[in-house]
């Protein structure tokens, strides 16, 4: 993709079709191209944990290469690690790249998505690997702890986000 991260590029129109439709919202609402153009590549990349590749990849793991790749923004590996590296907001404040956190098995920020819009969150689900879920999902939603957008620090690259 042209450009460096955090740079918005406009996205090819397969893409944005593509995400248009499964986000439910209209074509000219999908324009950060390297945003989605990320996701479409890893989207069905298998759960791994510890994984940073396409053989597998585990939630944290897909923020972190997400925030560095599309904002050009380096954050923490670890979920427990990347909630404190975030200014919360309320669930009706999430803009595209904010993080989306969850407890679950009782583990407080033991998963963590990336919002992208309308109500839509990609992340690398242990069951089904790297996929888009509504974060009003019946199922994960009563999980939801916290969300925020990222405070870059002196280390990133932060280009607009």
């Amino acid at each position: 993709m042209r450009g460096e991260p955090g740079e918005v590029v406009k996205p090819q129109t397969n893409i944005a079709d593509k995400y248009a439709t499964i986000l439910g919202v209209d074509r000219s609402d999908i324009q950060n191209g390297r945003l989605y153009a990320f996701v479409d590549q890893w989207m069905g990349t298998p759960y791994k944990f510890g994984g940073l590749d396409k053989d597998g990849i585990d939630c944290s793991g897909l923020a972190l290469l997400l925030e560095q790749q599309v904002y050009g923004i380096n954050i923490p590996r670890t979920t427990g690690q990347q909630v404190i590296a975030i200014k919360r907001k309320y669930e009706e404040q999430l803009t595209e790249g904010d993080l989306v956190f969850f407890d679950y098995d009782g583990k407080k920020f033991s998963h963590v998505g990336i919002y992208l819009q309308n109500g839509y969150y990609v992340h690398a689900s242990s069951s089904h690997g790297v996929m888009i879920t509504k974060l009003h999902d019946p199922y994960t939603y009563k999980y939801f702890s916290r969300c925020g957008s990222i405070i870059p620090d002196d280390t990133s690259a932060s280009n607009g986000k």
